[in-house]
């Protein structure tokens, strides 16, 4: 009997009954391990060739910059489109920008300016896939077991966080970062696989139904979207935290380098222990058999720009390793519980556009977040520059407590937050 088979007996892995996603959350797991490898060099290596914190801003910046510009053009795909050959082709262009950086590497060609370069179609591709990757879940194990699906992803994806940075740092110390990229363009085929062997014919796609009585286009979501002040909360909390609270790989590299000065397998490890607590986190989300509401969410939110604060204040390498699970336990609690409250409550025909949106405020945020975060490290304090992210959510987490919102559920009326009915949207 194979893992899966076992493992979807209890409730908290019971999307693993749906054979699709467990082929989709199989590749998964190789190519999210890969990832991991590969961002742990990657840092590496632009602070070796820079020794530059705010260098490492900009790559950062390049990578996830272009989903200021394609997440909702992404997201306008996923309503309209295939949305398995699509991630098919954008995950072809990241095992080629992969491979790109670890030959030029190996071949010693590589510069600053071709990462910049590579780093920025890496984000085109990356931005395009976002919002399809995250409604294809949908597809795979229907409105049922989204939440757990969601849930479980984050765990596939802290499973290789878990396992790809502590490997990347031996390999590091041992090979250089050229054979990190390389391993990393391979992994990519076991989700190319698990993507083109899956069976349509076992889709749950409940927006096709509703495409015709639609308008297609970015602006049509954009007005659906004018009607839920529930979500537009989220998207703000989730934009805020996006751009200051989640640079956790910057704020581990800058720590490592410029306030504890250890090498890369020490390095490599802090990814790891985030990792655990992520892990737990996305499965405290998965157990949960109901959508989360948007007051939970916001005092997710609150509780990680606290703990981001927190953290950056570890006198130690140990009690930074140490604060770095609880970190990863709130942020993945929160992520897990806005992507499935976002998607759980948006009208089918509009999930694509919706999520383009969420990915957009998600990941749009990061250049100017990675950008300020090098700036204040460089020129004032890594310390004060991580503090100050963490406060930054915190307060405006504060704040959204002050809007009152309805709590949404996917069917059935609305519910205001005190238990107060109120009638459905149009």
């Amino acid at each position: 009997m194979s893992v899966f088979a076992k493992l979807q007996r209890y409730e908290t892995f019971r999307s693993f009954r749906h054979r699709n996603y467990r082929r989709f959350y199989a590749g998964n797991l190789m190519s999210n391990t890969g990832t991991w490898i590969q961002r742990v060099a990657q840092d590496w290596l632009v602070l070796d060739l820079t020794h530059s914190p705010q260098a490492l801003g900009i790559v950062t910046s390049l990578q996830f910059g272009p989903a200021i510009l394609f997440s909702l053009h992404g997201g306008s795909l996923a309503d309209r489109f295939d949305k398995r050959r699509w991630v098919i082709w954008t995950n072809t262009v990241a095992a080629a920008c992969a491979f790109a950086v670890g030959i030029l590497v190996e071949t010693h060609h590589i510069t600053i300016h071709l990462i910049y370069v590579i780093a920025t179609i890496l984000g085109v591709a990356s931005a395009v896939q976002a919002p399809i990757w995250q409604t294809l879940v949908h597809d795979l194990v229907g409105r049922a077991d989204l939440s757990n699906a969601i849930a479980l992803n984050s765990t596939n994806f802290n499973i290789g966080r878990l396992i790809g940075p502590a490997l990347s740092g031996y390999l590091i110390s041992l090979f250089g970062t050229g054979p990190s990229f390389l391993i990393n363009g391979t992994t990519y085929a076991a989700s190319i696989y698990a993507l083109a062997t899956m069976r349509t014919s076992e889709f749950f796609d409940d927006s096709s139904a509703a495409r015709s009585h639609v308008k297609a286009g970015v602006r049509a979501g954009l007005s659906y979207l004018r009607t839920r002040r529930d979500i537009i909360v989220v998207l703000v909390l989730i934009g805020v935290s996006g751009t200051f609270g989640l640079n956790y790989q910057m704020y581990m590299a800058l720590m490592s380098r410029n306030v504890f000065d250890i090498q890369a397998d020490s390095f490599g490890l802090l990814g790891s222990c985030m990792a655990i607590g992520s892990i737990t986190g996305a499965l405290f989300v998965a157990r949960r058999k109901v959508t989360p509401t948007a007051g939970f969410v916001r005092l997710l939110v609150l509780t990680f720009g606290c703990i981001t604060a927190l953290g950056s204040l570890s006198p130690t390498y140990l009690s930074y390793a140490l604060a770095l699970p609880i970190c990863g336990f709130a942020a993945l609690a929160m992520l897990s519980s806005a992507n499935a409250y976002v998607q759980g409550t948006t009208d089918p025909a509009y999930r694509g556009r919706v999520m383009g949106v969420y990915m957009l405020v998600f990941i749009g945020g990061t250049p100017i977040g990675s950008l300020s975060l090098g700036w204040v490290a460089e020129n004032v304090s890594v310390r004060l520059a991580i503090f100050g992210c963490g406060a930054i959510v915190a307060v405006v987490a504060l704040a959204t407590l002050l809007i009152p919102i309805a709590r949404i559920t996917p069917a059935g009326p609305e519910v205001e937050e005190d238990g107060s009915l109120e009638s459905p949207r149009s």
